[in-house]
């Protein structure tokens, strides 16, 4: 998995966040503190907008489990954020919410509607997978 975040990582930053794998323009870069360790630790998700708001699920393509970057955010909620512009990428902070309730439920359609996979994803585990919410801070 860690060579395989790596090459999106790489391919992100050759590309200025466009056209990244199958990720296409929906790719951002991630970067949260280790929940146990304290140390940065970067994932590239697939992201979709609600309004100013930035979401990514944390999936982990339907395991039993939640990705450790989800753990990491409920620990430390504070993150950067790397998204694609037509000229280059710009970073950001970032505080992270868990979408609960009605909020999550419309959020969620949105991203199967856009990534049909991702109700695969949810076939596939008995957790609900969770939905977290990226706000720029400043």
């Amino acid at each position: 998995m860690l060579n395989w975040n790596q090459a999106m990582i790489d391919e992100f930053h050759a590309k200025n966040g466009k056209g990244v794998g199958q990720f296409g323009d929906r790719l951002v870069l991630l970067t949260t503190r280790g929940a146990r360790t304290g140390q940065e630790r970067t994932a590239p998700l697939m992201h979709h907008r609600d309004g100013e708001r930035y979401v990514v699920v944390a999936s982990k393509a339907g395991a039993p489990d939640n990705p450790a970057w989800y753990h990491n955010l409920k620990a430390h909620p504070v993150a950067r954020l790397e998204v694609g512009m037509e000229s280059g990428t710009e970073t950001f902070d970032v505080r992270a919410s868990e979408a609960e309730g009605e909020e999550r439920e419309r959020i969620w359609a949105d991203r199967v509607a856009i990534a049909p996979g991702f109700g695969d994803y949810q076939r596939k585990t008995t957790r609900q997978i969770p939905v977290m919410i990226l706000e720029r801070i400043g």
